[in-house]
């Protein structure tokens, strides 16, 4: 394609979040230092074993062990924050201290909570991912890559909560038992409105950069009921390079509906019905869109129809008696075919079966009285 962008990162990947279809792709199972997008991980786990509400205590381990140069809250040991509160500072402000009060509260600890991490990883076959830390600092052993948050990212916008903070502009923190309020603006500058980097479609995110990183960023956008992941990795400018892709994904791709409700999918002949009922038209149960690419013809694309095995009467209107599937671009659709109207047995079978019955009665009858006469005349 002409318009494929130009990006800076050194490993990206943009994808259909519905079907999970690769749009854009550069390097995208190279391994890549992670930096601050592994807080997407810390946060998941953190929201599905805990409460929001759960008051938690930061401790000196927790606090005291983040490295100078590494973004804080400025949490301070013995301050007292709910889960909630936490997760805005984690994914709003990016804040290290966060990640590790969160760790030894969810873990017990926060090398248990890094296993916890890894096992995740496993889990949702991120097969090219390790971690070694809560929040992305530095490590050799600590590496993903842009296919693998991409897998991550699609697992945990499936969670209203992690939306919402993941999306946010800023956040605010009420005054603690250790400080006065404070509130932060977030790092991802697409998602903030007046911000030369601002993009609407942006409906959450996850930035990370450390100088071996590079600039990276994870987030997911929405237009057109068609909702794509993004991710950059060893970036010079993550914000233009995720813009970039986004508008290449929607101005290239869109969801299209290529059979409605109801459309008719077949006609078939009941063969034990009545003749009034035997025409069948086989209806679609549901609409089908399609991630489809703007320069394919839909009209061109067919359908597989898949009818069960043994269909006859009677049929309620309403039954699955099939399936219709289409393919396009090697992502396969489908949807339940229905009968669109009742189909009655046919009483033929049962007046021949009396008829035959009957015949042979008088077959019998005839035998009986031929013998009968036979034996008279000897």
């Amino acid at each position: 394609n002409d318009d494929v962008p130009s990006i800076s990162s050194n490993s990206a990947i943009l994808i259909d979040n519905n079907t999970d279809k690769i749009l854009y792709s550069k390097n995208e199972n190279k391994k890549m230092y992670s930096a601050s997008t592994t807080k997407i991980l810390t946060a998941i786990l953190t929201l599905e074993n805990s409460d929001l509400n759960d008051v938690v205590t930061a401790s000196y381990d927790s606090v005291m062990s983040i490295p100078d140069g590494y973004s804080t809250a400025n949490i301070e040991i013995g301050e007292q924050l709910t889960v909630e509160q936490l997760l805005q500072l984690l994914l709003v402000h990016s804040a290290n201290d966060a990640a590790n009060i969160l760790a030894e509260y969810i873990g017990g600890s926060i090398d248990s909570f890094v296993s916890m991490m890894n096992t995740k990883a496993n889990e949702l076959n991120m097969q090219n991912t390790h971690f070694t830390n809560t929040y992305g600092k530095h490590d050799e052993n600590h590496y993903t890559t842009a296919n693998d948050l991409s897998i991550l990212m699609r697992y945990c916008i499936k969670n209203e909560t992690f939306r919402k903070i993941a999306g946010s502009a800023s956040c605010a923190i009420p005054s603690t038992n250790k400080h006065q309020n404070r509130t932060y603006t977030s790092t991802n500058e697409l998602l903030i409105p007046n911000n030369k980097n601002y993009y609407k479609y942006l409906t959450s995110g996850k930035t990370g950069y450390t100088s071996q990183a590079g600039e990276c960023l994870v987030s997911s956008a929405y237009k057109d009921n068609l909702e794509l992941i993004c991710v950059v990795l060893g970036s010079s400018d993550r914000f233009g390079d995720t813009k970039s892709l986004y508008e290449y994904g929607y101005s290239n791709y869109s969801i299209k509906i290529i059979a409605n409700e109801g459309d008719i999918a077949s006609n078939i002949t009941i063969s034990n019905a009545t003749k009034e009922t035997e025409s069948l038209n086989l209806l679609l149960d549901e609409s089908i869109p399609v991630l489809i690419s703007n320069s394919q013809d839909i009209s061109e694309i067919s359908p597989e129809i898949i009818l069960n095995d043994n269909i006859s009467a009677p049929i309620e209107e309403g039954s699955i008696l099939g399936k219709i599937k289409y393919t396009v671009a090697g992502v396969t659709y489908s949807t339940n075919i229905i009968a669109e109207h009742n189909v009655e047995k046919s009483k033929l079978p049962i007046y021949i079966l009396y008829l035959s019955i009957a015949f042979i009665f008088i077959i019998i009858c005839f035998i009986l009285i031929y013998k009968k006469n036979s034996k008279k005349k000897i």
